[in-house]
């Protein structure tokens, strides 16, 4: 039997491009999205009630992935990008029917005569993507107490941001411009350390970083976003990664 599936929608984001989206929705709570709903799901009488609602799970495609297929196994980056694990038992985008799910916040409902929209924060997908359907967050079932994952049992763990004079500069202009918390953004989703899981820094014996900061960017809402990723001196706590950011500029779309 076969079934077809037409999307209700689609979710502008602040992720022109996959490359640095969280890997887990509400990580980055400031992230911002918009869901379009089409026609004839548009309907005011569609979203009747949605106003008592904090918290919507949405089902999407992973648009991007159709046609690359799917994959048994597959490489989480919780294992660092090198070991596998069966498709099932990950939230990875490499699937059967490339059906993704997400649970973001409701900020707010916009009814604009035949046009209805919704403004949702914590977003962990890239611009356009198709919404499937979507459905309340219900507290007393959705949290189970006693629920695990032995796999991805906490938080994962995040690094520093910091960031240079030029970059905190223009995040200040651009929220006098734009009412957006660009820094806040910024620091949010790369405090996840967006960085493909392969990439190791490593020192010697005697501590020394034997390979050099290594250059990154994404792009992030009309922003190139430029970061170095690097290990912390060892007078600062635990050795750790640090990312710092040097560069931002408007991208320049012609």
């Amino acid at each position: 039997m076969n079934y077809s599936i037409e999307p209700i929608g689609y979710l502008q984001t602040c992720f022109p491009e996959k490359f640095g989206i969280p890997r887990q929705p509400l990580l980055a709570p400031s992230t911002t999205g918009l869901i379009q709903l089409s026609p004839p799901f548009n309907h005011k009488d569609c979203v009747e009630g949605l106003e008592k609602v904090s918290h919507l799970w949405l089902t999407f495609i992973f648009h991007h992935n159709i046609d690359k297929g799917w994959k048994p196994k597959v490489r989480p980056p919780r294992l660092g990008g090198n070991e596998k694990m069966g498709v099932f038992a990950t939230r990875s985008s490499f699937r059967p029917n490339a059906l993704g799910l997400s649970v973001v916040k409701l900020e707010e409902i916009i009814i604009d005569n035949d046009k209805v929209s919704l403004r949702v924060s914590g977003v962990d997908v890239v611009d356009g993507t198709p919404i499937i359907d979507m459905k309340p967050y219900v507290p007393y079932a959705d949290k189970i107490d006693s629920a695990y994952n032995d796999f991805a049992e906490d938080f994962p763990v995040t690094v520093t941001v910091k960031f240079s004079s030029k970059v905190i500069e223009f995040c200040e202009e651009y929220q006098t411009k734009n009412c957006v918390f660009l820094q806040q953004m910024i620091d949010e989703v790369l405090q996840q350390n967006p960085k493909p899981a392969y990439h190791q820094t490593v020192r010697n014996q005697v501590g020394e970083v034997q390979d050099k900061p290594r250059e990154y960017g994404m792009r992030l809402l009309d922003c190139n976003i430029r970061w170095y990723c690097h290990m912390n001196d060892f007078s600062e706590s635990n050795n750790q990664e640090i990312i710092e950011v040097f560069d931002i500029s408007i991208i320049d779309n012609q």
